[in-house]
């Protein structure tokens, strides 16, 4: 894994400047068609059988109705027919049917045919692409969630959820796309071999409009393709925009910053306007040259047929039958042209699909992980550790520290001195080169991350509620937690009580983010999810936020609970914590300043001293932020 700079994410985000027409990047799509090759195969049997029927219908037409049956002429006996001639007669003598009939019941027949084959073609590719697109939005979810941490610190996510969504959707158009291209092509190649059969000359005139199609679809792909990647920009700008004043909806209206955010967001959306008309207008403008382009091969024809035919150098239904084919000539250009708008989006979408699958930035795992026995004794170990974010500053300078089995640790600190980042650490969230953390004498580099953070319970300071139950969210849907175990949890949490007066219970929805708890409801939740994974060691980043004095009692209780028999490294900001921990340690710019009981510090007089008499104590007893330090 190669290390990132700050150049890599932006291009992360940025646009894509690659060859839009990307072999390389269809190749391995059809990777995921590889398990459905069967009924992709059966998909293009069923198009070329439809193409069949579309070039049979106006054989039916011009050589069976018009130069058989109501204008027959004898020089046309040598043309191609397929054999619809000897069908009619025959059929319309063994039904005793008129031949005019039975050709119109089999131009009937053949265009029922054809959109019957069509349904099924359409049907059996669909079916294809939904699988194979199923198959890599699961690959690309399960390439994200292996990214690391520091991944996340750096990109967008808008911008990833577009990759996730809005980007394999497209991909989506782009298998069918190519579907709607062969169902052009196949017709084109059957119909110049008829073609060619009644009138090499004629068909030549045709011909000619062909390049000139293809001229004007190659004018059109170079400039759909810039237009359509900014498009594609502009809807992930829109994106990001959106989700970032919808998570922080709170901040904005106590910001009052509603009036600005809508100016900002209509410009971007002024912006995707303006992509999207410049699209349209091209496309309005390509699609009516290739209409006159039809309109003037059928007059050639008209003109210059009929003249052939007033010579009686062709038939009369030669010629109707070149005017009906001449689109079979010339569409499929123009269907390829066409296709561009979503080819072009797509392969855009594409492109960014296997971007965040390539990204060489995952978790470093051991090539032999030591296996851990089940009950670990709980010693945890910081030696000499040093640390900084991806393109920051130094965050630690050689902390070093040990917690005995079965000991509580306090980490107190301003805001910025490391506190935080000794969890992400512990926890395998960033890889670090620069010194060692041990857990039971084991680095922890060289123990598998899920084997580690299974033994590990954590409670962020952030701590997350998912869209789903109460029993959901205390479970994480992991079969291997029984509801009477999670109900057991949020007993010894002190949960149970709220969670029994909600409407139903434990199978009560919660809504995104748990907005219908209040925020000491959502710790406690979050204190019985880890309960009930039943871990070795306890990591909690104390909240800070101001609660009742009835939940504050029920936290505290919940928080001896939580650390009862356990190694527990608690992040704490409140006074009766700090004193129910066995030692505490003080971190000050990135190092250890102080590592002792709390009386012990008290009495050294030192900055945990200082803080806690100068800067942190109020009436509440909760340590809040000071002018130059705070327990953040």
């Amino acid at each position: 894994m190669s290390a990132k700079t700050a150049a890599d994410y932006a291009a992360f985000d940025a646009e894509l400047t690659h060859q839009a027409l990307n072999f390389r990047l269809l190749m391995r799509l059809l990777g995921w068609l590889r398990p459905y090759r069967i009924t992709v195969l059966v998909s293009l049997v069923l198009v070329v059988a439809a193409s069949a029927t579309v070039v049979l219908t106006p054989v039916v037409t011009g050589r069976v109705v018009i130069d058989t049956l109501l204008v027959p002429d004898p020089a046309s006996a040598d043309l191609p027919d397929y054999g619809l001639i000897d069908f009619t007669y025959g059929t319309a003598e063994a039904l005793d049917l008129s031949p005019l009939m039975v050709a119109g019941l089999l131009f009937f027949g053949l265009v029922l045919a054809n959109g019957v084959l069509m349904l099924a073609h359409r049907l059996t590719l669909v079916s294809s692409a939904l699988k194979a697109l199923r198959d890599l939005r699961l690959d690309l979810f399960a390439s994200l969630e292996r990214k690391p941490a520091s991944f996340y610190d750096h990109v967008a996510i808008g911008r990833v959820m577009t990759r996730a969504t809005n980007d394999i959707e497209n991909l989506f158009s782009l298998i069918t796309g190519f579907g709607m291209i062969a169902g052009e092509f196949v017709p084109f190649v059957l119909a110049l071999f008829l073609l060619l059969h009644i009138s090499g000359e004629l068909t030549g005139a045709v011909l000619l409009a062909v390049p000139l199609a293809a001229v004007a679809t190659y004018w059109f792909r170079r400039v759909m393709r810039d237009i359509f990647r900014r498009i594609r920009n502009s809807v992930s700008a829109l994106n990001q925009f959106m989700q970032e004043n919808l998570v922080g909806m709170e901040v904005v209206q106590l910001s009052g910053r509603q009036e600005l955010n809508r100016e900002q967001y209509g410009e971007l959306n002024r912006d995707n306007r303006r992509q999207e008309f410049r699209a349209i207008g091209f496309e309005v403008t390509y699609d009516a040259f290739n209409h006159s382009l039809i309109g003037i091969a059928t007059a050639v024809v008209v003109w210059y047929g009929g003249g052939q035919v007033v010579q009686e150098e062709i038939s009369l239904g030669s010629m109707v039958l070149f005017t009906q084919l001449i689109n079979m000539l010339v569409m499929p250009v123009v269907a390829l042209g066409q296709q561009f708008n979503t080819l072009f989006r797509s392969m855009a979408s594409g492109e960014r699909i296997f971007q965040a699958l390539d990204w060489d930035e995952s978790q470093k795992e051991p090539a032999r992980p030591v296996a851990m026995p089940e009950r670990l004794q709980g010693e945890v170990e910081f030696r000499d550790v040093r640390f900084r974010y991806a393109m920051g500053d130094p965050v630690l300078h050689g902390v070093s520290f040990t917690i005995r089995p079965g000991e509580k640790l306090a980490v107190v600190g301003p805001t910025g001195s490391g506190k935080s980042t000794l969890i992400r650490l512990l926890a395998r969230f960033y890889d670090f080169d620069d010194g060692m953390v041990f857990l039971d004498g084991v680095d922890v580099n060289h123990i598998a991350s899920s084997d580690l953070r299974r033994r590990l319970g954590i409670v962020l300071q952030d701590f997350h509620i998912f869209s789903g139950t109460v029993l959901d969210n205390i479970t994480m849907n992991d079969p291997a937690i029984s509801r009477e175990e999670a109900i057991d949890a949020a007993q010894m949490v002190n949960a149970d009580g709220f969670i029994r007066d909600l409407r139903e219970g434990y199978d009560t929805r919660l809504a995104e983010r748990g907005q219908n708890l209040s925020q000491g409801q959502r710790q406690l939740l979050a204190f019985a999810r880890v309960l009930a994974r039943k871990p070795q060691i306890l990591v909690l980043d104390e909240a800070t936020a101001s609660i009742d004095t009835a939940t504050e009692l029920l936290i505290q209780d919940a928080i001896h609970s939580l650390t009862e028999g356990r190694t527990s490294i608690v992040i704490a900001h409140r006074l009766q914590t700090i004193q129910e921990c066995d030692r505490v340690l003080v971190l000050h710019h990135g190092r250890v300043a102080e590592l002792g009981t709390h009386d012990e510090l008290i009495a050294r007089r030192g900055i945990y001293y200082t803080l806690h008499e100068l800067q942190f104590q109020d009436a509440s007893g909760v340590l809040t932020e000071g002018s130059s330090a705070n327990a953040g």
